[in-house]
C-alpha cells in the first residue's frame, strides 16, 4: 500500500486579490498561492535579538524567525507554524555588500543553497537597494529579483529582476503596544503566485542589514 502524501502546511488567509503573475517558486511551489497574501511581521520580546513572528490576515501564525543567542556568524532560522525548519540564513563574514546566503531546511551545504542576496553598494545612507540571485545564477551578473526602498521608513518594493514588475511590498504598521515596548512591526503584501516564504526571508535580511547599520 502506497504511503500517504506528505501534509502541506496550512496556507495563509487571502487578502483582496490583485494582478496575476506566473508562479514564481523559490522555496517551494506550494508557497505560491493564486491570491494576494498579507503578512504581519512582529518582533518578539526575547533575550535574543532578531526573533519575529509572522502572521496572516486572520492573525494566525504562519512563520517564525529564530536567532541563536550566541553565534560567531549572523544567522537566522525561518520555521513554519509547526516549528519545522524551512530556511537557514547566514551573513557572509567580511562582506562589504551585506551578502546573505539562504539554504533549504536546516542545512548549510552548498547543494542546499537557494539564493544569495546582497546590497548593490557599500554605502547606502537613505535608500536601500538589494539584488537577489538564485542558486542557478552562478555568474551573478544580472539579478533575478531586486528590492528598492527605505527600510528605515519600512517602505520597500520587490521587483522581478531589473524590470518594473512588482512582486511584493512592505509597509509600516503602527500599534500602541509595539510603540510603547519599542518593538518593530510591519506588513508585507505578497502578490499572487509569488513565493511568500521567499519574500519573508528577504524582509528578515533587510531587518538585519538595517539593524547592523544602526548599531
Amino acid at each position: 500500500m502506497a504511503a500517504p502524501p506528505p501534509m502541506l502546511p496550512a496556507l495563509p488567509a487571502p487578502a483582496p486579490t490583485g494582478g496575476q503573475l506566473e508562479p514564481l517558486p523559490v522555496v517551494a511551489p506550494h508557497y505560491c498561492v493564486p491570491y494576494v497574501v498579507a503578512l504581519n511581521v512582529k518582533q518578539d520580546m526575547s533575550f535574543a535579538e532578531g526573533n519575529f513572528t509572522i502572521t496572516d490576515a486572520n492573525d494566525a501564525v504562519v512563520l517564525r524567525v529564530k536567532s541563536p543567542v550566541f553565534t560567531i556568524h549572523n544567522r537566522r532560522f525561518l520555521r513554519d507554524a509547526a516549528d519545522q525548519p524551512l530556511l537557514c540564513m547566514r551573513e557572509k563574514v567580511f562582506s562589504l555588500h551585506n551578502r546573505w546566503e539562504v539554504f533549504r531546511g536546516d542545512s548549510y551545504n552548498d547543494g542546499d543553497l537557494l539564493f544569495t542576496a546582497k546590497t548593490t553598494s557599500v554605502l547606502q545612507l537613505f535608500k536601500t537597494e538589494m539584488d537577489i540571485f538564485l542558486a542557478s545564477n552562478t555568474a551573478m551578473e544580472v539579478c533575478d529579483f531586486k528590492m528598492k526602498g527605505s527600510f528605515k521608513e519600512r517602505s520597500c518594493v520587490f521587483y522581478l529582476g531589473n524590470t518594473n514588475t512588482m512582486i511584493a511590498q512592505m509597509h509600516r504598521l503602527h500599534s500602541v503596544g509595539s510603540t510603547v515596548l519599542g518593538l518593530d512591526k510591519f506588513g508585507i503584501t505578497v502578490f499572487p503566485n509569488v513565493d511568500y516564504v521567499f519574500i519573508a526571508a528577504l524582509v528578515v535580511m533587510l531587518q538585519e542589514i538595517h539593524t547592523d547599520k544602526n548599531d
